[in-house]
């Protein structure tokens, strides 16, 4: 009887949600895994968010850890987390480098893949896999959202671009524009990444039109485009922090604005600043996290803006990364 009544006192409903592979979304040709997590009694028209691990990372490593798991219990949305495979990448990196090859006009009978084109590999699926959870869960494909670090940080940006019209908005942490390599070995030469020296290695610096147009010419859209939030370690040495300032370029010439703040302010201690189109609406901020390294910054704890649980490439810096882009995109209203 005491233990009845002591389980019977002052207990709240635990959720039976659970992160789930699904196995049947299409044709995968990029050969991904698939998973997802549903509140518990999810009503339908809710909105979709889209999180992609960075390498040495799986999709069970990226949900709970960067807080994308309570957000979505909170604010009531479904969450989509696609997963690299080692036959894929062998770091299980996203391969967002992975474009039209330099040799195909030569070894025309090779396949050598293509991820980050529309209709193509990696980036075909992770649209096919939001094509099935939309339909599913009678998501508001008004409010679908895609964010991810590092590698994944990269194929987010690919997909905003590729597929445009599917997305409200974007969050690129630790990220770099979209093409800024074509294949493998020039993702370190151009973009400065996976390099402890990485920040000794100048990266691609085009100008805004000329990144723009990389956007412009990767689908049909003609707008609106995707708003979008974008964070940088300072003290970055996998990813140079340089490529942040390429990112708001790229974005802010396909958006139409410049490059001068509208708005600058600190959260949590951090420089944020908005970029604003006429009419006042902010269609892109950046965070910079000062004398941060890289990964996803979380800061843990049960306070309203807090969430995540340190990890690999999981950083505790006081500030949860997950809280303030979902706010941006309006998650929270």
């Amino acid at each position: 009887m005491l233990l009845t009544a002591l389980l019977l006192i002052g207990l709240s409903p635990v959720s039976a949600a659970t992160l789930t592979e699904v196995s049947d979304f299409g044709s995968n040709p990029g050969d991904l895994r698939m998973y997802e997590y549903i509140p518990d009694d999810l009503p339908e028209g809710r909105p979709l968010v889209v999180a992609l691990h960075g390498c040495s990372q799986s999709a069970s490593a990226y949900d709970d850890e960067t807080g994308w798991v309570s957000l979505a219990d909170r604010w009531q949305f479904s969450l989509l987390l696609p997963e690299q495979q080692k036959i894929n990448n062998s770091s299980f990196c996203f391969n967002w480098f992975n474009g039209s090859h330099y040799m195909d006009w030569i070894f025309w009978w090779t396949d050598w893949g293509n991820d980050i084109d529309r209709g193509e590999g990696e980036a075909l699926s992770i649209k096919q896999m939001i094509d099935h959870l939309a339909d599913k869960q009678q998501v508001d494909t008004r409010r679908v959202y895609v964010t991810g670090l590092s590698a994944g940080g990269a194929m987010t940006a690919v997909m905003l671009s590729t597929y445009p019209e599917l997305f409200a908005g974007g969050g690129i942490i630790a990220g770099v524009p979209y093409k800024c390599a074509r294949y493998s070995i020039t993702a370190l030469t151009d973009c400065g990444v996976d390099a402890d020296s990485a920040g000794s290695v100048p990266i691609k610096d085009l100008p805004p039109e000329e990144w723009g147009d990389l956007v412009r010419d990767a689908s049909d859209h003609t707008g609106p485009w995707p708003r979008l939030s974008i964070w940088q370690g300072d003290a970055d040495k996998r990813v140079i922090p340089d490529n942040a300032r390429e990112l708001l370029e790229q974005w802010a010439n396909v958006q139409g604005i410049d490059t001068t703040p509208d708005i600058e302010d600190s959260v949590k201690g951090y420089p944020h600043k908005f970029y604003q189109d006429d009419a006042g609406n902010a269609l892109i901020e950046t965070y910079l996290i000062t004398g941060t390294g890289h990964g996803t910054p979380v800061d843990p704890g049960a306070g309203e803006d807090q969430c995540g649980v340190p990890g690999g490439h999981i950083l505790d810096t006081d500030i949860c990364a997950s809280y303030f882009i979902g706010k941006f995109w309006g998650l929270d209203q």
